[in-house]
C-alpha cells in the first residue's frame, strides 16, 4: 500500500466517533466482536460495519477463536498518520531556520555581554591594585599638583 493511501484510509476510518472509541477499547485489550458490540447502544450489525471499516484501513486485525472473532489494535498505520500530522503541525519552510538564527543572536549577545563584564571586572581589579598605568599616571600627576600647591 502507498503512503498516501494508508494515510487517507486511516484518516477516514478514525473520522467516526464510534470507531475512535473502539480503537481506545482495543488499546487496553483484545476484545471479541460481541464484547465490543455490548458496550454500545447501537445494533450489532452497525458495530460489525465499523469493525470492517477499521479492518480494511489496517488499524485492527481479527483472528478466529472458535466461533468468535477477536479484534486487536494495529498501531503502525496510526503512526504513519501521526507522522504526517507532525509534518503538518511542525515548523514550515524557514520557520525552524529563523528559530535557530534567533537562538544564535541571543547566544552572541550573551557572550559579548559576558566578555564586556569580564573586561570591566579586570580593569576594576587593576585599578584597585594600582596596576592600571592610566590610573598610576593620574595619581602621579595629582600628587605632583599637590606638591606644587604645598610649595606655593
Amino acid at each position: 500500500m502507498s503512503y498516501a493511501f494508508v494515510v487517507d484510509e486511516v484518516a477516514g476510518a478514525i473520522a467516526d466517533p464510534v470507531r475512535r472509541e473502539i480503537l481506545l477499547m482495543l488499546r487496553e485489550e483484545q476484545l471479541s466482536a460481541g464484547e465490543i458490540a455490548g458496550r454500545f447502544a447501537i445494533s450489532r450489525p452497525a458495530v460489525s460495519r465499523h469493525l470492517r471499516v477499521l479492518r480494511e484501513a489496517g488499524v485492527v486485525r481479527d483472528e478466529a477463536d472458535g466461533r468468535r472473532r477477536v479484534y486487536a489494535l494495529v498501531t503502525e498505520p496510526l503512526e504513519e498518520l501521526a507522522g504526517w500530522l507532525g509534518r503538518l503541525t511542525g515548523p514550515a519552510g524557514w520557520g525552524h531556520r529563523l528559530d535557530a538564527l534567533e537562538t544564535e543572536v541571543y547566544r552572541t549577545r550573551r557572550d559579548r555581554r559576558r566578555a564586556t563584564e569580564a573586561d570591566r571586572d579586570q580593569r576594576d581589579r587593576r585599578r584597585t591594585a594600582g596596576a592600571d598605568p592610566d590610573e598610576r599616571e593620574r595619581r602621579r600627576v595629582a600628587g605632583a599638583d599637590g606638591e606644587q600647591e604645598e610649595s606655593a
